[in-house]
């Protein structure tokens, strides 16, 4: 008898035996499911075990709202410590980045700074959607605007977009995990026209003012290719339902919807005024899939702002105290 978890919009519940999970799909069947033996979560309504009295399976979440499909594209990483992307665009086939990411393009490709994420574009969609959609990427700190780039020409087009510090450029095809990936607010490269970047809040007000990555995330939906970016080597784990992996807060990259996401002190007083692993560690359980970055960005720039200074030590929260015990500062 197989054991089910469902998944609201990031609150889980499960797991439920059968005949249980058939009267939870029926109750509300707009979310997403699991269990063992599927690869990644699937939406309710498309589950052909749980449909017995559900209405006609709709389309998937990620394409709600009359939202396009996302262009298929072609691609190419290359590189290993500084990557880049080059992506291989048909005519009339679009992809978004954000600004200042792109490295080259073909002179067919043209390249046009639009309002908001791009999935509207061409679609329909009117000034109010362009305008909430560029409202979510100003809310999870990023431009207004992103940039769209378009092959007018006959044949193929190429446009390449390289990472911002050393680390891995990381392919994500969103109908792999449900149409749906949460992920931290910089690490968003580029995509497909078609894939929305929408916000992902915290619910829990612990995990978002000590979770690392804020109370606001970033949540990529659509059936098309993403392209997101980690600092150094990216660790891929698929966590089972209940497994539970503790992770420096900076390090998590990117997490399937279902996967829970909280936070825990480090430990003792000691260890945390000497640890130098920081007061908190964020707790991430399953079922669902993980995605960490093994130099987060803030580390790197921390280690670089040390090297400046003269390479003090920058682990712990008494390190400027312990500039004054041994003289270094006046």
């Amino acid at each position: 008898m197989a054991q089910w978890f469902f998944n609201y919009n990031g609150q889980q519940i499960g797991p439920l035996e059968d005949a249980a999970a058939r009267e939870q799909a029926q109750r509300k069947s707009d979310g997403y499911c699991w269990r063992q033996g599927f690869a990644e979560w699937q939406p309710i309504a498309q589950v052909t075990e749980l449909r017995d009295g559900l209405a006609p399976p709709s389309a998937p979440v990620a394409l709600a709202g009359g939202q396009r499909r996302s262009d298929d594209i072609d691609y190419k990483v290359f590189g290993s410590d500084m990557q880049f992307v080059e992506i291989e665009l048909d005519p009339g086939e679009s992809a978004i980045a954000e600004a200042g990411a792109m490295m080259y393009k073909d002179s067919s490709v043209q390249l046009d700074t639009i309002f908001g994420d791009g999935s509207q574009s061409g679609g329909g969609g009117g000034f109010m959607n362009k305008l909430l959609s560029a409202g979510k990427r100003v809310i999870t700190g990023e431009s207004l605007f992103t940039t769209l780039f378009t092959h007018n020409g006959s044949g193929k087009g190429k446009v390449a977009f390289a990472a911002p510090y050393p680390g891995t450029i990381v392919p994500m095809k969103l109908t792999d995990f449900g149409g749906r990936l949460i992920c931290q607010k910089d690490s968003f490269l580029c995509a497909a026209r078609g894939v929305s970047i929408g916000i992902f809040f915290q619910r829990k007000i612990l995990t978002g003012l000590f979770g690392g990555e804020g109370f606001i995330m970033q949540k990529l939906e659509g059936d098309g290719l993403a392209f997101i970016h980690a600092g150094g080597t990216i660790v891929e784990r698929t966590l089972a339902p209940g497994e539970r992996i503790d992770v420096d807060t900076g390090c998590v990259v990117a997490l399937t919807d279902g996967v829970g996401f909280d936070v825990k002190p480090v430990g003792g007083i000691k260890s945390m005024l000497f640890g130098g692993e920081g007061l908190f560690l964020a707790t991430l359980t399953g079922p669902g899939k993980i995605w960490l970055q093994s130099l987060p960005f803030s580390r790197m720039a921390g280690r670089m702002l040390a090297g400046a200074r003269g390479g003090k030590e920058e682990g712990s929260i008494l390190g400027g105290l312990g500039d004054l015990i041994s003289g270094d500062r006046s």
